[in-house]
């Protein structure tokens, strides 16, 4: 919105910065950054938090999986934390003074910004929802499977009762926005993937026809996917092709554990893309999870094509030469796998699914119609 002439004001409930001080870029698309626990001198800003501070210290030198292990003292997952009513507050005041033409707000986590009462109508009819996820699914799905799940409570009718207060609500993928749209009927749903632009394969790169890859996080699905992986598929895909490897980018490597033989940790890297332009396959063998699994638009943009299952592919756009081959059962997994690398798919095929459904600008036009058109 920046680049179309509209100044973009940003706020943080969370002192969560990438460092103690963090410097703003010149080129950012954003004309301030602000926050209840912020203090800014210039283009720096800085967490008036000692706790913050440390936090970010951890961040940048401990392992992933170490930080994890501190955030989930009592609770196995985190799906979000809710804004406090003294940060809303905060938030409140500076737009009812600003009276901005259209007013974002990050998940239905944030969402009861929208109760505070220096708030009127007309700032409910410019607001617009990100929702990211359906909350309530996933919470639903984790409690289930036995996980301690913060918050403790997330029913339809609570995440629908805090959506229903926006102007407008945006999902991330159609199916979302269809669940949205019979949550909080008198709201207006628009759907916006995330884009991707299409990254070749340099000439002379060649694909290892042995090497697979997966991307994550140490968040839940990811570890619960690749224990589950490592367990039922992975000795099978050995002992029918004992060449093969696994690489694993991120933080979920480290989170894992003990790995077994043949697979690598790549830890977190600054560019994946030479570790996605030699795997000769992706894999993503989650179990649980809702939104869309945008390591799979991550892997096509790349050329890649990916083994997963009907969960993991959930989200992403119809298309019959979507670069995916979906199994569910371990043992159609492997034998997927296996033929995907028999087959060697092109991954011309893989960049035109990209090209044809998540150009940026095709993306993000019904967002712009949205925000400019707002009543103002």
């Amino acid at each position: 919105m920046s680049a179309r002439g509209h100044r973009v004001d940003l706020y943080l409930t969370r002192p969560r910065l990438p460092g103690p001080v963090m410097r703003i870029d010149q080129a950012a698309p954003f004309a301030s950054l602000a926050g209840p626990r912020l203090v800014r001198a210039g283009r720096y800003v800085a967490a008036t938090e000692p706790r913050a501070a440390v936090a970010s210290i951890a961040r940048a030198v401990l392992p992933g999986g170490m930080m994890r292990g501190a955030r989930h003292r009592h609770n196995d997952v985190v799906l979000g934390s809710y804004i406090t009513n003294d940060e809303a507050g905060w938030i409140a005041r500076r737009i009812a003074a600003d009276r901005p033409d259209a007013i974002l707000i990050d998940t239905v986590f944030r969402a009861a910004l929208l109760e505070r009462p220096e708030l009127g109508g007309e700032d409910r009819a410019r607001s617009v929802v990100i929702t990211h996820d359906v909350f309530h699914r996933r919470h639903a799905a984790l409690k289930l499977a036995g996980y301690r799940v913060e918050p403790a409570e997330l029913s339809r009718a609570q995440e629908a009762a805090a959506l229903g207060r926006a102007g407008a609500l945006v999902a991330i993928q159609p199916d979302e926005a269809g669940l949205l749209r019979e949550m909080c009927p008198g709201v207006q749903v628009i759907s916006v993937p995330m884009p991707a632009a299409p990254a070749p394969r340099p000439a002379g790169v060649m694909r290892n026809p042995d090497r697979l890859v997966f991307v994550g996080s140490d968040n839940l699905p990811n570890l619960d996917g690749l224990r589950w992986f490592f367990e039922a598929i992975w000795p099978g895909l050995r002992s029918g092709r004992p060449s093969i490897r696994l690489d694993l980018a991120g933080d979920c490597g480290a989170a894992i554990g003990r790995l077994p033989s043949g697979v690598r940790r790549l830890g977190r890297v600054a560019d994946l893309a030479p570790a996605l332009h030699r795997a000769a396959l992706a894999i993503a063998p989650l179990r649980a999870g809702s939104g869309l699994k945008v390591k799979l638009l991550d892997y096509a943009r790349h050329g890649l094509w990916t083994v997963a299952t009907g969960e993991a592919r959930s989200g992403l756009a119809d298309d019959r030469r979507a670069p995916v081959f979906v199994a569910e059962s371990p043992s159609s997994f492997g034998a997927t796998v296996l033929a995907a690398l028999a087959q060697r798919p092109e991954d011309a095929d893989a960049l035109g699914y990209v090209t044809r459904h998540y150009a940026a600008a095709q993306i993000f036009a019904p967002l712009t119609a949205l925000l400019e058109d707002a009543p103002g």
